[in-house]
């Protein structure tokens, strides 16, 4: 009765709904994809080939955003479980049938339209998981009977996106779900316990990588030992941020990039693009647009009322800021270079319409911060 009670009172008043949805967050979302365009309209020295299609892509996802934040988090919450079934089936279609390339199995032809399944596994993830935890008490999560059900929803995606293989997506996977593990209340302790193994495990496991993977951590060791082979990618990706200098070279008159010394410029490297265009200003520009998103994200969990949008905002933004930092750190040399796009900048459909499916379930937290859980996503 009181759920009912609660959806007559107001989940259907979609003028109000509206006037609910955060539109300075819209507007900076907005906003990044229009440093993608500007970014992609150098790296195709005009409107096409990408330019276009990034920004139909991301109208297409702003009127999906939009429309998943009308839909009721209460209903969204009874979809998680059978969402992250979905995700499960496509990520073993993807092993049985998908599609290959660049040595990996990672996408499925549906309709025309290639979909990476590893992409909306993330988001199904931090919804199951959030059900998981929503209702749970602090004794309850205490008990690590309790944590073992998560534990194998998040190892079982894990396990499946590695054997695509996708090294660099199944790590940011394990990392969001252990973000909500640590936003529901799990013990600190309990990570250190997890992670005292992991040097071990990730010595036993080099052995086993493909011969791809091994050579993108040699050469994150010892760029210059194969400057025109494996090595010569995160070089020229130097080169081109160094050469930027304070204000860069100007719209359109990079080198690096336009004269093709620049490979995967318009997806995984496109942040070399800002770098070298506009310089260190520029590209501290978009760092600060990306860290706006990403406390916008911090602030919607911050206010909301109930504890499955709290988990749901907190791991969709998590999912969001490592997508960054990895892309970022990979261009920089930082970290070894794993096949990261930059949200809503670099060129790609498939991530930009699961990176919108996650912004319009984060808008539907905001949108529905103050409605009261009625016993959607029990645990």
């Amino acid at each position: 009765m009181m759920e009912r009670r609660l959806w007559r009172e107001g989940s259907f008043d979609l003028t109000g709904k509206i006037l609910q949805v955060n539109w300075l967050y819209v507007l900076l979302l907005c906003g990044l994809a229009g440093v993608g365009y500007t970014a992609l309209y150098s790296a195709g020295g005009g409107p096409e080939p990408y330019a276009t299609r990034h920004v139909l892509r991301f109208g297409f996802g702003l009127v999906m955003m939009l429309g998943i934040a009308m839909v009721d988090i209460r209903f969204i919450a009874r979809l998680a479980w059978p969402l992250y079934g979905v995700g499960i089936a496509l990520l073993v279609l993807v092993a049985r049938m998908g599609h290959v390339g660049k040595g990996a199995q990672r996408w499925i032809e549906l309709g025309g339209l290639q979909l990476q399944p590893s992409e909306f596994m993330k988001v199904a993830l931090v919804l199951a998981l959030a059900s998981w935890f929503h209702r749970a008490s602090w004794e309850r999560i205490g008990n690590p009977l309790f944590l073992i059900p998560p534990i194998i929803a998040i190892l079982v995606p894990v396990g499946l996106i590695l054997k695509e293989p996708n090294l660099g997506t199944a790590a940011i996977t394990g990392i969001v779900g252990a973000a909500v593990f640590f936003a529901a209340g799990v013990r600190w302790w309990k990570f250190l316990l997890v992670a005292l193994p992991v040097p071990f495990a990730a010595r036993l496991a080099y052995g086993h990588l493909h011969d791809y993977q091994r050579a993108r951590i040699d050469t994150f060791l010892h760029p210059e030992s194969d400057p025109l082979g494996a090595g010569y990618n995160i070089i020229q990706s130097k080169i081109a941020l160094g050469s930027g200098g304070m204000w860069g070279k100007g719209f359109l008159q990079g080198t690096q990039g336009h004269l093709d010394f620049l490979p995967e410029k318009q997806t995984d490297f496109i942040f070399t693009i800002i770098g070298e265009e506009f310089g260190l200003v520029g590209s501290l520009a978009v760092l600060g647009l990306l860290s706006l998103i990403v406390v916008g994200g911090m602030a919607i969990a911050l206010r909301c009322r109930h504890q499955f949008g709290r988990l749901v905002a907190l791991g969709l933004t998590c999912n969001f800021f490592m997508y960054v930092f990895v892309n970022l750190a990979m261009v920089m040399g930082a970290i070894p270079v794993g096949g990261v796009p930059l949200p809503l900048i670099s060129h790609g459909g498939s991530a930009m319409i699961m990176v919108m499916m996650g912004f319009g379930v984060l808008m539907s937290v905001h949108v529905h911060r103050d409605v009261e859980f009625a016993g959607a996503g029990d645990t």
